[in-house]
Order: structure tokens, then C-alpha cells, then sequence
């Protein structure tokens, strides 16, 4: 499994050491896509105290890299998400963790995730 870090602050991708980098170019609109290589990709977010909620949604449509990125940044754009932390599961629903100090309200996460190009499953 492959892992890149997202800094939500900055939206600079960070790799891990010694791992490949994902989160390059390209769009696939749901379809099939140049950037992807076909593994599973982790993208994780700033890391977040401990005391923080996390709520797991599950988001159809991804494919790559790019599609992460997409979503990660719509979604960590609502009020009082702290982190977004994605799965993707090429061809099945990815799974998006989403960490705030508070509840999160699920109708903002869909309205991101929609404007991302992807739908809750």
C-alpha cells in the first residue's frame, strides 16, 4: 500500500519515505485513468489530537490519485473538519474519514464530495 500525506493547510502533498507519490496530475471523471497504477492508495491528512470525532462515509467514483486529492479538498474545506483521511478502493466505494472537533453534518460532506465529482454510497 502506498502513502501520501495532504497537508489540509497548504494542500501540499507530502510522500512517504521510500514510497511513490499518487497524488499526480491527471483527471479521470470516474473513468479509467493514466495516473493510477492500479494499487491501493492511502491519503492522509495533519495528524489531529486524540480527543477529536471521526465519522467514516463511503464515496463511489475514484479511481486515482487526483480523485483522492479532489475530494480531500472539497471535503476538508467544511467548517470544522479537521483532517480527511481517504481509502481509495478502485471500482468499489472508497472510505473517507472525516475528523472534527465536533459533529460533522452529513449533508455538507455530500454536497463536497458531489462537488468533488463523487457520490456517498
Amino acid at each position: 500500500m502506498e502513502t501520501t500525506r495532504t497537508d489540509l493547510l497548504t494542500g501540499a502533498s507530502v510522500e512517504a519515505a521510500g514510497e511513490a507519490n499518487l497524488m499526480g496530475g491527471g483527471c479521470c471523471g470516474g473513468g479509467s485513468c493514466a495516473c493510477s497504477n492500479g494499487a491501493e492508495s492511502t491519503t492522509e491528512s495533519v495528524a489531529v489530537p486524540a480527543a477529536t470525532a471521526g465519522t467514516e462515509f463511503l464515496v463511489t467514483g475514484m479511481t486515482c490519485g487526483h480523485c483522492v486529492s479532489s475530494v480531500t479538498e472539497e471535503v476538508g474545506a467544511i467548517d470544522g473538519v479537521e483532517s480527511v483521511e481517504v481509502v481509495l478502493k478502485k471500482g468499489g466505494a472508497s472510505r473517507v474519514t472525516v475528523t472534527s472537533a465536533g459533529p460533522i453534518d452529513a449533508d455538507a460532506v455530500r454536497a463536497a464530495v458531489e462537488e468533488a465529482g463523487y457520490q456517498l454510497a
